[in-house]
């Protein structure tokens, strides 16, 4: 074997997409880029950066795409760095190797992969699967002993326990099955249309033959490896051969690998938006820390954007490329493809509503325009501030992209509730952040199934979607089953669910994401998330089984750094949800006394208190304590509630001191303010109020409670020791960790870019310290 060093470069496949992997290639390239656009007929900047990220996954555009991409990329990194020994792709990313190598332009190849990827959407009838931790052999005995060594072929090999299978969607269901079922290896679907690389493609395969019969080719000035016969392009006449038996053949990126091993490669460098084939690399045994321990080959990954916060690795770069060593995980393949597919989002990441409207109009904005979803605050808001919220939005010029609306329980109002469903079908939102509920109510069952319908196939199906809070085994178990009975029947009776749409709620789960919150800002059960998610992920799979669908899970409380997402993500979590963290972002509808407060916070700067709005129930709240004696004149009020049977029990000193030092008027005056209101908007509390003196004393001291909410959100800085400020633990470790990101400054700290931070810097965790496997996708 060759002893001197050399370098490959290679080039994803299909499947590396996403919105933004263009970055700065059209004005650096602006010649390029818009040659491009003609050849075409394609507006490639808009199908690149603002989607919709369907439109990019659409098989005939995502593959000029990515080619246009990685062209560029190329061009920009051989600009800095000497030419390499050898260039290949991954089906699709050979043809940017082959532009790489001089063996066409890139006009040529952009009209050549715009066909190919034509062709091969028209085929279906079938799908891939992944396989993993299963070697080639023992997946053929799997097939043999299933009976479908005829049915489905493999149509990747890319690592020694890396395969990816094509054919009929129920043969590779039983594929699926069978190895959950025998628990040595995983599997999991590819986001593809059809079964590429196999027998099924024979006509596409027929037709590009053809079409490439019009097309001439030069001599590859790089030695160029075929990925499906692991093989170095002898000419130019290689090119329309290859080329066209690629789309039936399998990809052997296993064999390209060995072939660089023998050809004494040492240095893989991935150029474009994907990191799968760094990370096979790094991970490919006669390479690996288990074959060479003493001679590892090193991989990055070239893709443009900004530079990444670890710095950059070997070699220069230009400005606007990023180079980074770990070759593995992108951000935006942390958590589950189905949950970033269902609300189409780029990242598995949730920002949370928070109470009293933090979670702003705004805030929830500037997370769409970001392609990532979050809920709007709605908790202690009057209709009226929703509705004004609720109109910004849908006159946003995003407002076709996803956003949500918490509903928070409102076990002492239901109408509250009610209202605010009404509020949202009339708005047409489609998501709901359901939260703090101790049961499942009408209005969120209303809700869900609004809409639901049967497909022509017999397929229940809700238009809208209910993302479940819970901390409690017996609530979560309520959200993951259909709806009672009992409401569904209610909700017809008055007209409204139709019968078509109770059908569906008897049979289809209540929630689509349940998020396992564990201790965290607000309403909390103080749970460790270590013992309650999986807990919880158990009741979920059980539910699955029982009811034929299973919600994603998700993981919320105390995520304010890369290594408690990394470690929701270990634990199984298909998306995190943060909540404190974003709090001091401009976008937050709080004072800026508030935000001075909260980023100056650190992880022992909170406590618990009574809740305000389930005050007599004595539901606690997680809030900040440094600079506020909220808590523990929360914690006082509380006491005295349970202690005494009205306010005239109260002793002379005490009732003073709250009277004249914490609510600046008398009770006579509060009991005034809250008459009036109870009147106005329930008047069977004030009805009952009047009626027992123990619950016109709840009805004094929760007034307080909202008064300190909204000395907050104004921030009356004379009254801070009485702000009332919902905050977590988290608040105060990002504290720590954004002062080393740079971004101590909390006027920097944008509500996406906060996100962008968490998930990039949890991705490069996870790089460094885990082995992570999955697949590398086709097309």
């Amino acid at each position: 074997m060759p002893t001197t060093s050399a370098a490959a470069w290679v080039f994803p496949g299909q499947g590396a997409q996403h919105l933004g992997m263009a970055a700065d290639l059209p004005e650096r390239f602006p010649t390029e880029w818009a040659e491009a656009e003609r050849v075409l007929d394609l507006p490639l900047r808009e199908l690149c950066t603002e989607g919709p990220a369907e439109r990019l996954r659409r098989t005939e555009n995502a593959q000029p795409a990515i080619y246009l991409v990685e062209c560029l990329t190329f061009l920009a990194n051989r600009s800095v760095e000497p030419p390499p020994e050898m260039v290949a792709g991954h089906s699709v990313g050979e043809f940017a190797a082959l532009f790489a190598a001089g063996c066409m332009d890139l006009a040529t190849g952009l009209r050549l992969v715009r066909r190919r990827g034509e062709l091969m959407s028209r085929a279906g009838g079938g799908g891939m699967l992944a396989v993993l931790r299963i070697r080639v052999d023992e997946l053929r005995e799997l097939l043999a002993g299933l009976g479908l060594t005829d049915e489905l072929d493999i149509a990747n090999h890319n690592g020694v326990d890396q395969i990816v299978l094509s054919g009929p969607e129920t043969a590779l269901d039983s594929v699926a099955e069978a190895v959950r079922a025998d628990g040595r290896g995983r599997s999991s679907r590819l986001n593809v249309s059809a079964p590429f690389h196999s027998r099924w493609m024979a006509e596409a395969a027929r037709d590009f033959r053809e079409y490439l019969g019009g097309f001439s080719f030069q001599d590859p000035g790089i030695s160029v490896v075929a990925g499906s016969e692991a093989r170095i392009y002898e000419s130019a006449a290689d090119v329309a051969d290859v080329l066209s038996r690629q789309i039936t053949d399998p990809v052997r990126w296993l064999d390209v690998m060995e072939l660089f091993v023998e050809r004494g490669v040492d240095r893989l460098v991935e150029l474009g938006p994907g990191r799968v084939l760094s990370g096979l690399w790094r991970s490919h045994e006669p390479g690996s820390a288990a074959g060479r321990p003493d001679s590892a080959p090193s991989a990055r990954t070239v893709r443009p954007g900004r530079a990444s916060a670890a710095g950059t690795s070997e070699g220069a770069a230009e400005p606007g490329t990023t180079v980074t060593a770990s070759g593995r995980l992108r951000p935006e393949e942390l958590g589950s493809p189905e949950f970033r597919r269902a609300h189409g989002v780029r990242y598995a990441y949730v920002a949370g509503s928070m109470y009293r409207g933090i979670a702003s109009a705004e805030l929830v904005s500037r997370m769409s325009r970001a392609g990532l979803l979050s809920y709007l605050g709605t908790g202690g808001c009057d209709l009226a501030e929703v509705e004004k919220a609720l109109a910004e939005l849908c006159e946003d010029p995003v407002a076709d992209r996803p956003f949500g609306v918490n509903l928070l329980a409102s076990p002492q109002s239901p109408d509250r509730e009610r209202e605010l469903v009404e509020l949202c079908l009339r708005h047409g939102v489609t998501r709901i952040e359901a939260a703090a509920f101790t049961g499942v109510t009408p209005a969120v069952v209303r809700f869900r199934y609004s809409g639901a319908h049967r497909t022509d196939d017999g397929t229940p199906v809700a238009v809208r979607h209910v993302m479940a809070k819970v901390s409690r085994p017996e609530v979560a178990e309520e959200f993951l089953a259909p709806a009672p009975p009992e409401i569904v029947k209610s909700l017809v009776e008055r007209g409204e669910l139709s019968a078509a749409e109770a059908a569906v709620a008897r049979v289809l789960p209540l929630a689509d994401d349940l998020c396992v919150e564990a201790d965290s800002a607000g309403h909390t059960d103080g749970r460790a998330a270590s013992a309650l998610f999986p807990t919880m992920a158990r009741l979920r799979d059980s539910a699955a089984e029982r009811y034929g669908a299973g919600a994603r899970l998700g993981a919320a409380g105390g995520l304010g750094t890369p290594e408690a997402l990394a470690a929701a993500f270990v634990m199984g979590a298909d998306f995190v949800l943060t909540g404190s963290v974003n709090q001091c972002t401009p976008e937050a509808g709080t004072s800026e006394e508030v935000k001075d407060m909260l980023a100056s916070l650190d992880v022992q700067d909170t406590t618990y208190a009574p809740a305000g709005d389930m005050f007599e129930l004595g539901a606690r709240v997680q809030v900040a304590q440094r600079g506020t004696l909220f808590g523990p004149r929360a914690d006082r009020l509380y006491r005295l509630y349970r202690q005494h049977g009205s306010l005239e029990e109260l002793d002379r000193r005490t009732a003073e001191t709250i009277q004249r030092n914490w609510f600046k008027l008398s009770f006579e005056e509060v009991w005034d303010q809250t008459r009036d209101y109870l009147a106005a908007v329930r008047p069977h509390e004030l009805e009952s109020a009047e009626r027992d003196p123990h619950h016109r004393m709840a009805r004094v001291f929760r007034w307080w409670f909202a008064r300190t909410n909204r000395l907050a959100i104004t921030g009356e800085s004379a009254e801070r020791v009485n702000f009332q400020i919902h905050c977590g633990q988290a608040m105060g470790a990002f504290n720590r960790f954004a002062a080393d990101a740079g971004m101590a400054d909390r006027r920097q700290r944008h509500v996406d870019e906060v996100a962008e931070l968490l998930m990039t810097s949890a991705a490069e965790l996870l790089d460094r310290r885990i082995t992570v496997l999955r697949p590398a996708a086709s097309g």
